[in-house]
């Protein structure tokens, strides 16, 4: 059993079934032996997104509904952010060309609790993380 935390727009695309997401992602999430996780902080980057009318965010419903939607599935559980993630962050390299916050606390919970994280932003390959696409 692995454990793989989910980036934005990997949780987006998969439940919306987008052919954005590669096949190596798809099979890994699809993979019920797999333990996946959703973090507080894509959450919070979907409400502010959804509350500043972002289009490329319909998801029928409000945020809260929809991952407490996707939590019912067994194998996803719900990250949130401890003192250790900030821990993390706090001595994380600040690269010129990221800054984005939630990918860095992404990057930090990562690195904190050991787990892959499936993404296509090639971005995070200046981090000691295991990325995957």
């Amino acid at each position: 059993m692995s454990h793989f935390l989910l980036d934005t727009h990997s949780l987006i695309w998969f439940f919306k079934g987008d052919a954005q997401l590669s096949r190596k992602a798809r099979t890994i999430i699809d993979d019920e032996e797999n333990i996946k996780f959703i973090s507080i902080v894509s959450a919070w980057e979907m409400t502010i997104k959804q509350s500043k009318g972002r289009e490329f965010l319909d998801l029928g419903t409000t945020v809260d509904n929809f991952v407490e939607q996707k939590l019912i599935y067994k194998d996803f559980q719900l990250l949130p952010v401890e003192l250790s993630h900030l821990k993390f962050l706090s001595v994380l390299p600040v690269f010129q060309k990221h800054k984005d916050p939630f990918d860095r606390l992404l990057i930090a919970q990562a690195m904190s609790e050991n787990l892959s994280l499936i993404s296509c932003d090639s971005k995070f390959k200046d981090y000691p993380i295991d990325r995957i696409w």
